[in-house]
């Protein structure tokens, strides 16, 4: 059972915001600090990706561990947010092992950014301050969500993106997700006001009756760049090529949440963690390496339908900002 529905139900995962909101600004960062031990693995999709540390994610690549992962606004100007999370991890003693001392780390932080610069001033974007800031913030309770951290300046089609998270059990697992949505595609019909993914909704998560009634959105630019970037956790003792299944699996949750998905202006970017907490399967399990593939499959089934919640989420929870009108104002919650 999930207590938060968000990433944070997968035992020692932790979230963190920053932002600055007013004065020119409408940006931020979300960090997700990850159990000491985790393995990582990233699936990038869509043309235009803006991403830190990618490669050393790769099954074939000497480094097994990830000790967080930033999402940012700023462009490829953010990427400098997860400087301030390696400073804050190398405080505490978190990261590879590089030399005798306890203190002689190299913190992993892989990251990605969306692209949110119209909504700031320009030279307004997120820094190594943000990204330290966010670790100090991080905590394994309920996720804040919409226009908080990385969702800051978020925007997804003609409407406000945001920060959006969901969790779900599968067997005796957790897999947790958490989302920037911030894509060139819609994710909700304007003719009806639901989401593309209404219907993977769980125990009404997602409020109520949908309006059943168009809307009238602003016209969006269709040439502007955005992307989508999340991560997806999980407690199991899955290998780099396993968790590289996961993040494939969720790219398939964001293209059934927003149409188009993966575009020549998007980079749509998703990364996945084990944190290694229980055996995927038992040692003396039957047919082995077929037990462990219809394990894996049904992380990567749930995989694809939390990261389409969550996306969701980021939509629900947004509020107007910069110019942007969200959800709640074309179908307000209470139907006039």
């Amino acid at each position: 059972m999930t207590t938060f529905n968000a990433i944070t139900d997968v035992v020692g995962v932790e979230v963190g915001h920053h932002q600055r909101i007013g004065g020119g600004w409408a940006t931020g960062t979300t960090v997700v600090l990850l159990p000491p031990g985790s393995t990582g693995a990233v699936d990038g999709r869509g043309g235009a990706p803006g991403t830190r540390e990618t490669d050393l994610l790769a099954p074939e690549n000497l480094v097994r561990q990830v000790d967080a992962v930033c999402l940012s606004g700023g462009s490829a100007y953010g990427l400098a947010a997860a400087d301030g999370v390696m400073r804050w991890l190398g405080e505490q003693g978190r990261g590879m092992r590089v030399g005798a001392e306890p203190h002689e780390v190299v913190p992993i932080v892989p990251g990605a950014v969306i692209f949110d610069l119209p909504r700031s001033s320009w030279g307004n974007r997120p820094s190594a301050e943000f990204g330290y800031l966010a670790c100090t913030a991080a905590c394994s309770g309920p996720v804040t969500q919409g226009t908080v951290g990385a969702g800051t300046g978020a925007k997804v089609g003609s409407l406000k993106g945001g920060v959006g998270s969901a969790s779900a059990m599968v067997d005796d697992f957790t897999v947790g997700a958490l989302v920037v949505v911030n894509a060139v595609g819609e994710a909700v019909d304007a003719g009806t006001g639901r989401p593309w993914v209404a219907d993977h909704e769980v125990a009404e998560e997602f409020g109520g009756r949908w309006p059943d009634r168009p809307g009238v959105l602003p016209t969006a630019a269709r040439a502007e760049l955005n992307t989508t970037v999340g991560v997806v956790a999980v407690d199991a003792d899955l290998t780099k090529a396993e968790c590289r299944r996961i993040a494939i699996a969720a790219q398939d949750g964001l293209a059934r949440a927003v149409r188009p998905a993966h575009s020549m202006f998007d980079g749509d970017t998703v990364f996945a963690a084990a944190t290694q907490a229980q055996p995927l399967v038992a040692a003396d399990a039957p047919f082995g390496p077929v037990a462990r593939a219809a394990a894996l499959d049904r992380l990567c089934t749930a995989a694809a339908e939390v990261f389409a919640r969550a996306v969701v989420h980021g939509l629900l929870a947004a509020t107007s900002l910069a110019g942007l009108v969200a959800y709640r104002e074309v179908w307000p919650p209470d139907g006039s």
